[in-house]
């Protein structure tokens, strides 16, 4: 909580001939710079002076109170005192005569207002009240916190940095303090006294210490009311941000949607050339911003999250919300992002699991063609499965491409003989004169 510029209020009350206009100097600084209104201040004043001075009144206690002109500074101490012909409690009573100089038609046994304020009542004040005042201006100042921003949660603020707690930072919002903990900060930023930063209201939390002002700048709901701010069509609805999900300073994912036919919710984020969504980057420090048509399949949703990734084929289990993504080789860093963010806050975003396999169907199909074809020569050949499937895998997956080989070519790839090599060729030879029966 903030307390710089506070007035110290031992001098404010510490010699009885300026104390009046110092307490109005002191009243006139805190309804301007702190906005605590005068009657509260009177209050607590009259109140704290109230309970640190009964101890110094020798007589004239019975309901005692402190009354202090808002507009002048005087300060009375006033007593609520039983006249009596003969006083047996001076806490409690005033003598006929006495009571007479201040009105004189008062009768005994009448109640009477009488002022009790002693004489070096302003040094007695002053020692005796400085630390009540300052605690009850001090929870005058928290109840104000609180009121103010109880209702601004969700909102963005702006302040200045103005010093550091451990790892938490302190930003100087004006009249009051916020505290941005360690872990609402961005670990990407760097902040320094005098810095000028916006902060997302998280909660106004009630501590030991008062009401507390979090702040954030890593909440993902910070990208969120900056669109909003920044985005006229997402004010007014026409647009609506349907889901977001964010790694702070490195990528956040937004999803957006217009029930309007007519209106892209992309190009509406975007802005002309770019210019609002730089705005927003350029606030969140370069950190990469996605931007997502929404679609109620998630199929579809996920498939355009992963732009630009080229995805070949994509099924979904309901039962279990997870989607099994397949992508080429060449796609598969691109899909699932650096150190798996993008397949991540996809995740996070779609709210599905989402599994991201390279794209094998291919290579099965080449295989499955090979082992037949060697299934096929190694009959026609007369030579072994594990043969056939060497010649295959070689590249020599039919009997025409094997008779276009030399001898010492098929040894070669089998890892035999010439006279092998020239065998499996006159086999193959022999089988293309074969008549087809």
């Amino acid at each position: 909580m903030k307390r710089s510029g506070r007035i110290p209020f031992a001098v404010v009350l510490w010699n009885h001939r300026f104390m009046n206009s110092d307490l109005t100097t002191m009243l006139d600084y805190l309804e301007r710079e702190k906005g605590i209104k005068r009657d509260i201040l009177v209050e607590a004043i009259s109140t704290a002076i109230l309970a640190a001075s009964k101890k110094t009144f020798t007589s004239g206690t019975r309901e005692l109170r402190i009354e202090i002109n808002p507009q002048s500074g005087a300060i009375k101490a006033i007593a609520k005192l039983i006249v009596a012909e003969k006083p047996a409690n001076a806490h409690e009573e005033i003598s006929l005569a006495k009571a007479r100089l201040i009105k004189s038609d008062v009768q005994a046994g009448e109640e009477l207002d009488v002022e009790v304020t002693p004489k070096d009542f302003g040094r007695i004040a002053a020692q005796a009240a400085r630390q009540a005042i300052n605690q009850r201006l001090r929870q005058i100042e928290r109840e104000m916190i609180y009121e103010e921003f109880k209702d601004r949660t969700g909102d963005i603020v702006t302040g200045t940095v103005s010093r550091f707690d451990r790892s938490d930072v302190i930003v100087d919002l004006g009249k009051f303090e916020g505290v941005m903990p360690n872990r609402e900060r961005v670990m990407t930023e760097e902040y320094n006294v005098g810095d000028k930063l916006r902060a997302y209201v998280v909660a106004v939390e009630s501590g030991s210490r008062g009401p507390e002002i979090i702040l954030s700048r890593s909440h993902p709901n910070f990208v969120r009311r900056l669109f909003e701010l920044e985005v006229s069509e997402i004010a007014d609805r026409t647009v609506e941000l349907k889901a977001i999900a964010r790694e702070a300073g490195f990528r956040t994912k937004v999803a957006v949607h217009s029930a309007d036919a007519k209106v892209d919710p992309v190009g509406a984020c975007v802005g002309m050339r770019g210019a609002r969504v730089k705005n927003i980057v350029r606030e969140l420090n370069n950190e990469k911003v996605d931007i997502i048509r929404w679609d109620a399949d998630p199929v579809k949703f996920v498939t355009a999250a992963l732009k630009p990734a080229n995805i070949r084929a994509i099924t979904a289990d309901e039962e279990k919300k997870r989607i099994r993504v397949l992508v080429h080789k060449d796609d598969l860093s691109l899909a699932i992002g650096r150190r798996g963010q993008n397949a991540r806050l996809t995740s996070k975003m779609t709210g599905w699991d989402v599994d991201i396999e390279e794209d094998k169907r291919d290579a099965q199909v080449i295989q499955n063609r090979t082992a037949e074809a060697a299934h096929s020569m190694a009959d026609i050949l007369g030579v072994t499965e594990e043969v056939a499937q060497q010649l295959a895998s070689g590249g020599m997956n039919s009997i025409e491409v094997i008779l276009m080989c030399a001898a010492d070519d098929i040894a070669e790839v089998l890892g035999a003989d010439l006279e092998t090599g020239q065998k499996i060729l006159s086999a193959a030879q022999a089988a293309q004169k074969t008549p087809v029966a």
